[in-house]
């Protein structure tokens, strides 16, 4: 059991901590003075790159903001994503894969839809009233060689100036991942589909 004097000392020393902590964390946000577009990327093996993503949709709209989403590889139109924000106001939603490249097993077919995708993709790319641009699962377009990356790379540092990009994907291309802002590997620790859980509505797709 704690005396009272003890808490004392354990309390002071807590608020001296969270001081020295608050003092940091002040000087870090009044560094960042820059206000500019920002691209991200979410790679990795780990799940949630997507989800990730479109949480950020969520929280764009909730600002007002304009935003357009371009899938490429996936080509379902009855996920729970699209459902849910293709009817809100100020939401462009693109669905321009043709399926898993193990499903279509026709590397042109795919290559056709990822050049028609990346087409609606530079439009908005170039559209300085678009917030947030979301290209999922884009990383791919690039591993198979579908797009040419420095054409890409010319796109993307072209945009306007407060536009946010997002991409996802496993295996970031290693320059896409140098010119981005902010890069995150989701690591996978463990998978239900692993145990033999087939993909679930409403928390897979």
């Amino acid at each position: 059991m704690t005396d009272s004097t003890g808490n004392t000392e354990k309390q002071a020393r807590h608020a001296a901590r969270m001081a020295r902590k608050k003092a940091l964390i002040d000087q870090h946000i009044a560094e960042a003075d820059i206000e500019r577009g920002v691209f991200v990327i979410h790679t990795g093996n780990g799940k949630g790159k997507s989800s990730s993503a479109f949480g950020v949709v969520a929280r764009a709209l909730g600002h007002g903001q304009k935003v357009a989403v371009v899938q490429f590889i996936k080509g379902r139109s009855d996920t729970g994503e699209e459902a849910f924000f293709r009817n809100f106001p100020g939401v462009q939603w693109h669905v321009g894969g043709e399926g898993f490249t193990w499903d279509t097993q026709d590397d042109e077919r795919d290559a056709k839809a990822a050049r028609a995708a990346w087409a609606i993709a530079c439009e908005h790319l170039r559209n300085p009233e678009i917030d947030l641009v979301v290209l999922d699962e884009f990383t791919y377009t690039l591993s198979y060689k579908w797009l040419d990356v420095d054409a890409v790379i010319d796109v993307i540092e072209s945009r306007p100036a407060m536009q946010h990009l997002i991409i996802t994907g496993r295996a970031a291309n290693p320059v896409l991942i140098e010119i981005a802002d902010t890069v995150t590997d989701m690591t996978l620790v463990k998978h239900a589909y692993n145990e033999g859980v087939k993909a679930m509505p409403g928390l897979e797709w």
